[in-house]
């Protein structure tokens, strides 16, 4: 049975640190589930003094602990062995730790080729949008479908099977992928990715509601995008220029230069009430230092601070002002931990 489960949500456009944040808290768990998303997502760790890029692999396994990639997600399966070799190759044992729901669907090369051809939405190329139109016109293939027996790198499981046995009593870490911005429904649409982008994905998956404890809300000091979407950064403003180089933004999966632009409140506010988040964590605060400014935007009007603590105490006040779930801010300054 599953005792509780904390969720891990993006409140920005992705590439918020998410990874990082479920790489520190991890260890807290015994089960850690991917529950939305696909090769798309690309989270960057630094375990154990090196660095790891994971895209459908949970980061529970660089733990040694069990973890799903549940059935709302798309499974490019190539790039899944291709993955956990690569983990394993790094030193990473993940014999019996990687499980794939049988309801998750398939990613196909024709839904590759097809996506490959986008130039209006700026997709990752990875057959995810394709992927996902044919699960609801229900033409998929799921990975119940397919004859598991053949792969050797991970098993095929029924996630309700697991998460409801009575011999055992489940925490577990919901791990998501892509972030608010560009949740299917409530993001910049057509802008957006096609998956389900918030805690409600996670409940999706299996989770029951009453079961929900923290959901920890990840978002960066500032905000980046990668696609096609106009008018995201003010080309004018030579400060996002630094802060884009300071910050080394380029997604991890398509190594694409991001625009940055600053911190909009009004946007994060929304997501945290949605989301019902109750623990924050802002990353990259030592990215402004940095650069020395600190903007951000609240009730369409941009801000201007004269120092980090200046700029971090007034977020502060105007998160805890505008939202009833969050008990707790942090404030991330490294690459490495929370």
């Amino acid at each position: 049975m599953i005792s509780y489960a904390d969720v891990i949500v993006d409140l920005q456009a992705g590439d918020t640190g998410k990874g990082k944040v479920a790489h520190a808290i991890a260890k807290d768990y015994d089960l850690v589930l991917r529950y939305n998303g696909g090769a798309n997502a690309g989270h960057t760790v630094y375990h154990n003094g090196q660095k790891v890029v994971t895209h459908q692999v949970p980061i529970g396994v660089l733990f040694g602990i069990p973890s799903i990639i549940g059935l709302g997600c798309v499974v490019n399966i190539p790039k899944l062995i291709e993955e956990i070799r690569m983990l394993k190759s790094q030193g990473i044992y993940t014999d019996g730790l990687v499980m794939v729901d049988k309801r998750a669907h398939i990613v196909t090369e024709a839904h590759l080729d097809e996506d490959g051809l986008d130039t209006k939405i700026g997709t990752t190329r990875q057959g995810i949008g394709p992927a996902y139109r044919d699960k609801y016109f229900r033409k998929g293939r799921r990975m119940g479908d397919i004859n598991s027996t053949i792969y050797t790198d991970f098993q095929v499981i029924d996630a309700y099977e697991l998460f409801h046995n009575r011999g055992n009593d489940w925490h577990i870490l919901c791990e998501g992928a892509q972030g608010f911005q560009i949740d299917i429904d409530w993001g910049d649409y057509p802008y957006v990715t096609s998956s389900h982008c918030t805690i409600g994905s996670a409940v999706l998956n299996g989770i029951p509601p009453q079961k929900l404890r923290k959901v920890f809300g990840i978002m960066k000091a500032y905000e980046t995008y990668s696609g096609f979407k106009t008018h995201f950064q003010d080309e004018s403003d030579p400060d996002l220029e630094k802060i884009q180089e300071a910050g080394g933004e380029f997604g991890a999966t398509t190594g694409r230069k991001r625009k940055v632009r600053w911190l909009n409140l009004d946007g994060v506010i929304k997501a945290i009430n949605i989301n019902g988040v109750t623990n924050l964590i802002i990353n990259k605060a030592d990215i402004l230092q940095e650069v020395n400014v600190f903007k951000y935007v609240y009730q369409n009007t941009l801000c201007e601070c004269s120092s980090l603590d200046e700029f971090m105490g007034e977020i502060n006040d105007i998160i805890y002002e505008n939202t009833s779930s969050v008990f707790d801010i942090t404030w991330s300054m490294t690459p490495h931990g929370i």
